[in-house]
């Protein structure tokens, strides 16, 4: 069989069957259904067969520790964020509404296109078309804003208002929608449907544990990403009066592991990444943090549990896990490269377009929050530009791993 041949059966059985979300109520019953919905029989195998197998996936190697038990996320992933390997999985590729957390997507695709100090003059336009009940940070028509302010109130705030005008300055919501999907399938998530650019709920608007890993695996490349993914707390600009300083309120991130807000405890190493939550898609969450060196990513989908934040405290039982268990698992599969990716060890990786490489040079450490937790540590976003190889804008090397700067870096107790 010739490779084209090969290529198309592997794009066609990792495309079947078509699937949709399963609308479900906040505590992750069926609506109209007290029973649970099941996973699909079959389901994309990208990153590995056994990922598109409904069920729990791990390898447990001597002295490996048992998943934790208090585990009730419809789907949920545990990846090594660098090398990629995927450590255990739940119907990994089941296709469900993703809330905000597609905002990781919008990010990853929009981020390099708008200069950080450019500036936007918000038309009533621009506000035009938000569901009802979305999530704002209080952008207002008539007054100015620069990208990086928007930035701050989508990462921080998930703010719709923050991401409509947004996708205006990037062209509209419609192009905007069409280059996030465009962006998907390079990433080859391809159980991602993209119908609005803020995740809010939309008939056919789908996506994965999987594949929103590989939309906070490729952000992560970028030094905007992480800079607003670990930020804690933030000034947003409010009213202007005539002859005043323009007054600012302010913000904090909705990512309660970063925070240690509202009873969840701050995660030690946390540094991001997005969180959501809407009607029928539960609460979902995308998460990394890094310990002892090691980097790893994990997202928990529409966990069903009644237990309180259960989307926080799942997603820090199975990072406790995968930090115990990092090199005593069989990875069960992978995080797949962009398809523009080099496929040979040592090839010089092609930018994707609409992106720029990353400058490496000196390490630079950037405060990004302070903590609210019960240990009064901070949490800072270190971008160690020497620990990167040469790569253009989150494209990377198959069978090379993936670095990641230093994500967090414990500030010392006052």
């Amino acid at each position: 069989m010739s490779a084209l041949k090969k290529t198309a059966v592997t794009v066609a059985a990792a495309l079947l069957p078509v699937l949709t979300a399963v609308p479900a109520s906040a505590d992750g019953k069926a609506d109209g259904d007290k029973k649970q919905p099941q996973p699909p029989a079959a389901m994309s195998t990208v990153g590995g067969a056994k990922l598109g197998v409904a069920g729990t996936q791990v390898e447990l190697g001597n002295g490996a520790p048992a998943l934790p038990k208090k585990l009730s996320g419809r789907s949920w992933i545990v990846a090594d964020a660098e090398h990629g390997d995927v450590l255990a999985s739940h119907n990994a590729h089941w296709r469900l509404a993703p809330a905000s957390t597609l905002k990781m997507l919008f990010a990853d695709t929009l981020l390099p296109r708008m200069p950080k100090d450019e500036k936007h003059k918000v038309a009533p336009a621009d506000l035009e078309g938000m569901g009802s009940g979305s999530s704002l940070v209080g952008v207002k028509e008539n007054l100015t804003y620069s990208v990086h302010d928007l930035w701050l109130g989508v990462f921080l705030k998930s703010g719709n208002d923050a991401v409509h005008v947004l996708s205006e300055m990037n062209g509209g919501i419609p192009k905007t929608v069409a280059d996030m999907q465009k962006h998907a399938d390079e990433l080859q998530a391809l159980d991602t449907h993209v119908v609005s650019p803020d995740g809010y709920d939309e008939k056919g608007q789908v996506s994965s544990a999987y594949d929103l890993t590989l939309f906070a695996r490729s952000g992560l490349q970028k030094k905007d990403f992480r800079e607003y993914c670990a930020t804690a707390t933030a000034q947003f600009p409010g009213e202007k009066k005539k002859g005043k300083k323009r007054e600012t309120f302010e913000i904090q991130n909705t990512n309660r592991l970063l925070t240690g807000a509202n009873g969840v405890a701050q995660y030690p190493g946390i540094a991001g990444v997005k969180n959501g939550s809407t009607t029928h898609a539960g609460t979902t969450f995308t998460g990394v943090a890094e310990r002892n060196g090691k980097k790893l990513l994990v997202t928990v989908m529409n966990p069903a549990s009644t237990e309180p934040h259960a989307v926080y405290q799942e997603a820090a039982r199975l990072l406790d896990w995968g930090f115990a268990a990092a090199g005593k698992v069989t990875p069960v599969g992978e995080l797949v490269p962009p398809k523009s990716a080099a496929t040979e060890t040592g090839a010089s990786p092609t930018p994707v377009s609409g992106e720029s490489p990353e400058a490496t040079g000196p390490a630079e450490a950037v405060t990004a929050a302070s903590s609210g937790g019960s240990d009064g540590v901070g949490i800072a976003l270190a971008v160690a530009g020497g620990v990167l190889i040469a790569l253009a804008g989150g494209v990377f090397l198959v069978n090379r791993r993936w670095p990641l700067p230093d994500l967090v870096r414990r500030r010392p107790r006052p």
